[in-house]
């Protein structure tokens, strides 16, 4: 079993080329994923759904880990993600925060700006 900092490079890694199903498989049953933004998703299937919307509005996500701590079951990344849509791209800051058991994410919490995906939502019009 990978410790949770390679699980979580693994996931980070995943969003390049993975489905919202592979992305989804991650994440324990209970577990629970918050954008701090935005409000918190409860479960494997509430997370699936967002992941297919979300995953199904950008032509590439890439996860670009700039640093990474490990303490037991908890890993913490600082992390640019990027986004394209249509001719756009986005670069976004953020800092997560992962909880990993038994070999699956129970949870993961992203603290960012909505300030970029505001401003793209403008260009788009």
């Amino acid at each position: 079993m990978p410790t949770p900092g390679e699980l979580v490079t693994t996931f980070c890694a995943e969003w390049r080329t993975g489905t919202p199903e592979s992305i989804a498989e991650y994440f324990s049953d209970d577990a629970v994923y918050h954008n701090i933004p935005m409000e918190p998703l409860a479960g494997k299937p509430a997370i699936l759904e967002f992941l297919r919307g979300f995953i199904g509005n950008f032509g590439h996500i890439d996860f670009d880990i700039h640093h990474q701590a490990e303490i037991g079951a908890m890993v913490l990344n600082e992390r640019t993600d990027r986004f394209t849509i249509g001719e756009n791209k986005v670069e976004l800051p953020v800092m997560g925060s992962f909880e990993v058991r038994d070999g699956k994410i129970v949870a993961w919490r992203d603290y960012f700006d909505m300030a970029p995906f505001t401003a793209m939502a403008a260009q788009q019009g």
